[in-house]
C-alpha cells in the first residue's frame, strides 16, 4: 500500500513553506506482513517431508561412490606401466563407515577422501583393491549398500573385470 500525502503550508506572504511527498509503508503495515508470513511458515515447516531428502542422499551417495570406483579402477589401468600395486578404495570408521579413501597401493598416498553424512547407512564390504588390468584383486570386497530412510541401493563389483553396477532394492 503506497500513499500519496501533500502537506503545503503557506506562509503570510503566499510562498510555498513546506511541501512534503510520502512514499513509504508504515511500521504497522511492515508488523503485520512479518506476523502473517511468519504464521505461514509455522504452518508449513512442520509438514515438510524430509525423508525425501534423505533419499536423495542416498542416491547421490551411491552415485558418488560408484564415480569414485570406477575412477580408482580407471587410476590403476593408467598408472599400470609405472604401479603394478594398483589402487584401492578403502571405507573408513567401522561398519557403517563414517567415509572412504582411494589409496596408491605402490606408495600408500592417500589420492582423494570423502566423508559419508551421517543420515545415509553405509554397510558392506570395507576394501576394493584394483590391479593393473582393472580387475579386483583377491581379497578384496565385492559389495557395498547404501540407504537412508527406506531407500536402499547395492553396489557390486564384479571381480573378474572390476564393472561396478549400482542397482536400488
Amino acid at each position: 500500500m503506497q500513499f500519496q500525502a501533500v502537506t503545503i503550508f503557506v506562509g503570510f506572504y503566499g510562498f510555498e513553506v513546506m511541501r512534503r511527498l510520502k512514499y513509504a509503508y508504515t511500521i504497522v503495515e511492515l508488523i503485520i506482513i512479518v506476523l502473517f508470513l511468519g504464521a505461514l511458515a509455522a504452518i508449513a515447516v512442520p509438514k515438510l517431508n524430509f525423508s525425501v531428502v534423505f533419499k536423495q542422499q542416498a542416491d547421490c551417495l551411491a552415485r558418488k561412490i560408484v564415480t569414485d570406483l570406477r575412477r580408482t579402477r580407471t587410476l590403476a589401468i593408467s598408472d599400470a606401466a609405472g604401479n603394478t600395486d594398483g589402487f584401492a578404495l578403502n571405507m573408513t570408521g567401522s561398519s557403517p563407515y563414517t567415509g572412504y579413501e582411494i589409496v596408491n597401493l605402490n606408495t600408500e598416498e592417500t589420492v582423494d577422501s570423502h566423508t559419508i553424512d551421517s543420515d545415509v547407512s553405509c554397510t558392506g564390504g570395507d576394501e576394493f583393491q584394483f590391479g593393473p588390468l582393472g580387475n579386483l584383486l583377491s581379497g578384496s570386497d565385492t559389495e557395498l549398500t547404501v540407504s537412508a530412510s527406506g531407500k536402499t541401493f547395492t553396489i557390486t563389483i564384479t571381480s573378474a573385470t572390476g564393472m561396478v553396477k549400482c542397482a536400488e532394492n
